[in-house]
């Protein structure tokens, strides 16, 4: 690999941003595809079926063999809300290996017992997500459980703005239409807005804290490996 192609694969590393080191099996000809040129490359269908997997692998592409090197950040999984349902959320997602961050301003529910081994962020969401080193981005997943909406909103504002993969926030249609009237007035658009899975979960018929749970994490690995059944 030349000096300047790592280089270059060790910048988009380091800024959490994904991309594709595409190999020619018979000359070693490479080349670094970021995830911001990907629509305009001629490999543009493999590529996104390769970051959507992330798993690298040979390809053939005009009668050549290439290998495709998939480098995909760490998938991140904020869970806002130290409550019943995270309680079972975060052992499943972690068994995925989901680096997973519960963030809970009300340390009657957000302590070590309740979430032992857990990364566990005791403050509001606006202090835990702000910060000279950005804890939301396109790789992490956020799911609002609280039903406090001084707790969900200002999570839900700083997911959609960071453009997060998934963003999921529990309550009812009557609850997230009274949602979707703040975030407006908070200055966030339709369009925007419109990226929120709520009532949060896959349609399961799920009742308990771990059905729902299930029902969560499964529409998250579908977002995550389906980004096309995104809403």
């Amino acid at each position: 690999m030349r000096a300047e192609t790592l280089e270059a694969l060790n910048a988009e590393r380091a800024a959490r941003r994904a991309a594709v080191l595409v190999t020619d099996i018979a000359d070693g000809a490479q080349r670094l595809v970021t995830a911001a040129a990907i629509a305009a490359d001629p490999l543009a269908p493999e590529l996104r079926r390769a970051l959507a997997s992330g798993r690298s692998g040979l390809i053939e592409a005009d009668g050549r063999q290439l290998f495709l090197t998939v480098q995909v950040p760490p998938v991140r999984l904020v869970v806002v809300g130290a409550v019943h349902i995270s309680q079972a959320l975060v052992p499943m997602a972690a068994s995925l290996g989901l680096a997973v961050t519960v963030i809970d301003p009300r340390t009657a529910f957000a302590s070590p017992e309740r979430f032992p081994g857990v990364d566990l962020v005791a403050a509001w969401p606006d202090a835990a997500l702000s910060g000279p080193v950005p804890v939301l981005d396109r790789y992490c997943a956020l799911a609002a459980l609280t039903h406090d909406p001084k707790i969900d909103d200002p999570a839900l504002a700083a997911a959609l703005r960071a453009g997060c993969f998934y963003i999921g926030a529990l309550g009812s249609r009557k609850t997230h239409a009274a949602r979707l009237a703040r975030l407006a007035e908070a200055g966030l658009s339709e369009a925007e807005t419109a990226r929120i899975r709520a009532p949060i979960g896959l349609d399961i018929g799920a009742v308990s804290p771990p059905e729902i749970a299930i029902a969560v994490l499964a529409q998250v690995v579908q977002a995550l490996r389906r980004p096309e059944t995104a809403a």
